[in-house]
């Protein structure tokens, strides 16, 4: 399953990548100049039957520095998913959520949205004004989900979340329940 996450510059997404694949901070490589792709396995609820089934990421973590589709649109495509990034120490950046997710929903179509906002270890939860990603998230039914790539808070919730609406995406099958 092809998972794109994008997202401004010095967001975290190189560092969510590598603790999602790694279970690590420390050793994160250095922010991609254009592309880099990573593979994780993880279980998640199959949607046509709620059991784990393992599945194979190809997590492609793609430069923040520009949104022009000439530039990263060769990189989208193909896309099952999407993650997309806000520095939760920087709100002002924010606002670009929106631009992100229609500027990939352009070359790769609708896809299904995860929203994370990353940098929880760096910010107080609850002085944090959480609603422009709050109306990203209703305005594109995307989760919204905090993270800390450096003490991994949610990091694999979140990948397992967009997985299961990939997988429910291409089957055609709703999510089932948690409950069911």
């Amino acid at each position: 399953m092809k998972v794109c996450v994008v997202g401004t510059s010095r967001a975290g997404k190189t560092a969510l990548v590598h603790r999602l694949v790694h279970d690590d901070f420390g050793n994160a490589p250095r922010p991609v100049a254009a592309a880099r792709v990573s593979r994780a396995v993880l279980p998640v609820r199959a949607p046509w039957s709620g059991e784990p089934w393992n599945v194979s990421f190809h997590v492609w973590d793609i430069v923040g520095d520009t949104r022009d589709p000439d530039v990263i649109g060769p990189y989208l495509r193909q896309a099952a998913a999407l993650v997309v990034v806000a520095d939760l120490t920087h709100p002002e950046a924010f606002e670009d959520v929106d631009l992100w997710i229609d500027g990939v929903r352009e070359v790769a179509g609708t896809v299904p949205v995860a929203i994370l906002g990353n940098k929880l270890d760096l910010v107080d939860f609850g002085d944090l004004d959480w609603s422009p990603l709050a109306m990203a998230s209703a305005r594109f039914s995307a989760p919204l989900l905090p993270t800390s790539a450096k003490r991994g808070d949610n990091v694999r919730t979140a990948f397992v979340t967009v997985a299961e609406m990939g997988l429910a995406r291409e089957s055609g099958i709703p999510l089932l329940d948690a409950a069911t």
